[in-house]
């Protein structure tokens, strides 16, 4: 593989590993760091020698010594057996200690530390996404729809925090895990949600991180077999993410639901999806995830967009509303609503909306604005919903699909 192209993808695949594995030892900061220069180390070196055998091996080896250095130079290294532990060869990097509660990486140990209840919530998640998806604080702050700074502050407290009150890096006690497995759910459906649809970039959708998502919903309903919630989250992500290769063209631009091949879906992952709802209520009362879940079962069982049982969508929103006060669900409730009762209707809902100051600049609300709009034939509103659409959001395939809308009005 040519050395760029090697070192782009372990970059984009490994580096939420990478800094899972070094910031025990070396805190949140320093780890970063650490692996940032790695990865100039190999944009000079990699060209030249080419790539290593194991990209991912290399930079963390490199990013290891840059940490120790650092260490060194600051003379923080407080013991022999923090020396020996920092010196400690890639070969003893494991994922994971078969015997810890199993936990099988560092990724999920990272995960339930960030989501200790010394933690503020909001912290927790934002935290976990920070580090866990790799997304910068900019993106962070945009999926919040919070001003950059207060984002930055949140998330130096919350690793201050982990700092002063000596947090530890390890697995809880399994008493402990239901305390925080309400945050861990939802940092997975947002690490899965930027997979869905990227907060920026040129491609909708971050396989890679859908993906990364659903191997920690496995991993946490192994970890709680028992418990309903893990089962239904990892049945919502299989339903939506079985739609995946259906909702981009061979060049990367969205394809809608109505317009999607459905024999392109993964019929297989749908099947599982629905498996897994069923057995999610059997364990208890239907969780938000497992109600938003059936939504999409509904969705995923109908053979065409026009044979939807779009009725029976609007009654579980009315459900899930109850659950959860989530902007963006109320947003998508409206939408919904609108093949039941007409786009006039559905935009007298949505103007209720616009007061929430949370969605008044997400996308998903002038986007549902300019489809509306456009369904009921107020072309000229409709243009200049879509404009404001494009400048909320700056995914460019996104971009590129509304710009196309607005364009065939004329």
């Amino acid at each position: 593989m040519d050395p760029s192209a090697a070192l782009a993808t372990v970059v984009r695949d490994e580096r939420a590993r990478l800094v899972a594995t070094l910031v025990r030892d070396y805190g949140f900061d320093l780890a970063e760091e650490a692996i940032d220069a790695a990865v100039e180390a190999a944009l000079v070196q990699w060209p030249a020698e080419g790539a290593p055998a194991s990209p991912r091996a290399w930079l963390l080896s490199v990013a290891r010594r840059r940490a120790i250095d650092r260490v060194r130079h600051a003379r923080r290294a407080t013991s022999a057996h923090a020396d020996l532990r920092a010196f400690a060869p890639e070969e003893a990097d494991v994922e994971a200690d078969p015997d810890a509660a199993g936990f099988p990486d560092d990724r999920l140990r990272l995960l339930f530390t960030c989501c200790h209840p010394a933690i503020a919530r909001e912290a927790q998640i934002a935290l976990a996404l920070r580090w866990l998806s790799g997304l910068s604080t900019e993106d962070v702050a945009r999926a919040f729809c919070v001003p950059v700074p207060t984002m930055a502050q949140r998330l130096t407290r919350a690793k201050t925090k982990i700092e002063i009150a000596k947090i530890p890096y390890e697995v809880p006690e399994r008493g402990e895990l239901s305390s925080r497995l309400g945050a861990v759910l939802e940092v997975i459906y947002a690490i899965f949600n930027e997979g869905y649809v990227a907060t920026a970039g040129a491609e909708l959708q971050r396989v890679d991180l859908a993906d990364e998502a659903l191997r920690l919903a496995e991993l946490v309903g192994v970890l709680l077999p028992a418990s309903a919630e893990p089962k239904a989250l990892l049945a919502l992500l299989l339903l939506v993410h079985a739609r995946r290769h259906a909702r981009v063209t061979a060049d990367g631009d969205l394809v809608p639901l109505e317009e999607q091949d459905r024999s392109r879906w993964d019929h297989q992952a749908i099947a599982r999806g629905k498996e897994l709802l069923v057995a999610s209520l059997a364990l208890g009362p239907a969780s938000a995830y497992a109600i938003e879940a059936s939504i999409h079962a509904v969705h995923d069982e109908a053979p065409s967009y026009a044979e939807t049982d779009f009725r029976q969508i609007v009654h579980l929103y009315e459900m899930l509303r109850a659950k959860t006060a989530a902007p963006v669900v109320a947003v998508n409730a409206v939408v919904a609503r609108a093949v039941v009762e007409g786009p006039a209707a559905a935009l007298e809902r949505l103007a209720a909306l616009e007061v929430d100051a949370a969605l008044r600049e997400h996308p998903a609300l002038a986007a549902a604005k300019a489809d509306l709009l456009r369904r009921a034939g107020r072309a000229g509103e409709a243009r200049a919903a879509y404009s404001a659409a494009i400048r909320a959001t700056s995914n460019e395939a996104e971009r590129r699909f509304l710009a196309c809308r607005r364009d065939a009005l004329g």
